[in-house]
């Protein structure tokens, strides 16, 4: 059972992929793996800096993530030339950990972006953790002490939450308390676990 798990921004989706992790399902997570293959010393790394210069390095040589970021969220441009590196390194880890994966597995693929990269119909379901948008600025706002304008464009630079509703087999609102979250993730769970 293959399962697509997105969310925007803020939205809990990164406690919901715990929580499914801690109820047995395998859980393959494209940010780490984001991180993973631009790490120092692989192919990845050295593709980037090819692509945008060694500014983007720490004094360490690790990827600076802050700079890279600043960079490529008010640049679409610049985006699209990041994604086209790092999105087939991810794709190729994600290949391997799910081969490893058991049959009988439920096996989760943890992907912010599902809905933009428009691969939602290659999943058996899919999972989107819901909030309202003002609700995702106020924990981004209070939880990450970024400003309104921040949080903002941010949600802005994502799908809308009509296009993630959109490709949702199921829903999980993420507006209450830690229990009832987790309550809604038991009942989505057993019902993969039924349909698998």
């Amino acid at each position: 059972m293959r399962v697509g798990l997105t969310g925007g921004i803020a939205s809990g989706k990164s406690t919901v992929s715990t929580m499914l992790g801690e109820l047995g399902a395998v859980v393959i997570d494209a940010d780490a793996l984001a991180r993973e293959v631009v790490e120092r010393g692989t192919p990845g790394l050295d593709a980037v800096v090819a692509e945008f210069g060694p500014g983007l390095l720490t004094p360490e040589g690790d990827l600076d993530r802050a700079a890279m970021g600043s960079l490529v969220f008010g640049d679409a441009a610049a985006r699209k030339r990041l994604e086209a590196i790092v999105h087939p390194l991810v794709f190729e880890r994600m290949v391997a950990l799910e081969q490893a994966a058991g049959d009988d597995d439920v096996v989760v693929h943890d992907i912010p972006l599902l809905a933009e990269g428009g691969r939602a119909d290659t999943f058996d379901a899919v999972i989107v953790v819901d909030c309202p948008p003002e609700l995702q600025i106020a924990r981004m706002v209070s939880d990450r002490g970024w400003s309104r304008e921040d949080a903002e464009s941010r949600i802005a630079a994502q799908a809308s939450r009509e296009q993630r509703l959109a490709i949702a087999t199921h829903v999980i609102e993420n507006t209450g308390t830690i229990d009832e979250l987790r309550d809604r993730v038991v009942a989505v769970f057993v019902s993969l676990r039924s349909e698998a």
